[in-house]
């Protein structure tokens, strides 16, 4: 009895040495544990290395601001303002208030300073969220920062060059009756949300892709439901486009269902 109660307690203690080593897999699978504090002060840093990425982006931009302002008027017809000579090139905006032409270049500066500092802010996102995810989810890191940043750009060139048709629309519907002079502020208000609209909708393909990697999503639940997900992409997209023209609606919609498919055809690529 002696000689098998020893070697009962050698057998527990061997099998509680085997036990250490699948948790701590486990542990690195799922990611790294962090405190609320240590939370706090990651997001801090993080936040920090973000806004000086724009701050550096927006200086850089604000020394070209001239050369950037006359580019995003290239879609914005000579009639559109009684301050033009007749050439491109001389195409004026309307200035209400002393500051305006600075306020408007600070903007414009600040704008071009968050697109080309979205490496940096992606980077910054996924090196946050990054402890929370297992180690397989992990590896997609680099790819799809990359690809976020190649969509983005994609989406902004995309609605650069469509955006010549609403501005077209709005600026000759009654053009018999008003005399159009363009208010800056406003241009590149209109200018603004209407490319950013189009760099946020080029990012479902890999917001859905990567739901779909950590299986919240597949690409049999995104077919079945299509007809749904169809009907409210062309209710957002009268919404978050500016302007009342019928142009802006119509290619975010067009666009929006297009990225959608494709993002059932990536996931079945994936396997997902």
């Amino acid at each position: 009895m002696a000689a098998s109660d020893v070697d009962r307690e050698r057998a527990g203690i061997a099998s509680a040495g085997d036990d250490t080593s699948p948790p701590a897999a486990d542990s690195e699978d799922q990611g790294v544990a962090m405190t609320l504090v240590e939370h706090l002060e990651e997001l801090r840093r993080r936040l920090l290395i973000a806004v000086a990425a724009v701050v550096v982006g927006s200086v850089v931009a604000f020394f070209f601001w001239h050369r950037i302002l006359g580019f995003l008027l290239t879609p914005l017809p000579l009639i559109a303002n009684a301050l033009t000579k007749g050439r491109p090139q001389d195409a004026q905006l309307v200035a209400h208030g002393i500051g305006e032409g600075f306020t408007v270049a600070l903007k414009l500066s600040l704008a071009v300073g968050l697109a080309l500092a979205t490496p940096v802010l992606l980077y910054q996102l996924w090196g946050f969220i990054a402890p929370g995810l297992t180690r397989r989810e992990r590896k997609y890191a680099a790819p799809f920062t990359v690809l976020g940043v190649l969509l983005f750009a994609l989406g902004l060139s995309v609605g650069f060059v469509v955006l010549r048709y609403p501005v077209q629309w709005l600026v000759q519907f009654g053009q018999d009756k008003f005399i159009y002079l363009v208010d800056a502020d406003s241009y590149f208000s209109f200018v603004a949300y209407f490319l950013l609209a189009f760099g946020v909708v080029f990012e479902m393909p890999l917001v859905l892709t990567f739901l779909s990697l950590v299986n919240v999503v597949n690409s049999r639940l995104l077919g079945r439901k299509r007809t749904y997900a169809w009907f409210g992409m062309w209710v957002v997209a009268c919404f978050i486009t500016p302007g009342a023209d019928p142009y802006s609606p119509v290619i975010i919609g067009v666009a929006m269902t297009a990225l959608y498919e494709l993002s059932i055809v990536l996931m079945r690529i994936l396997g997902k």
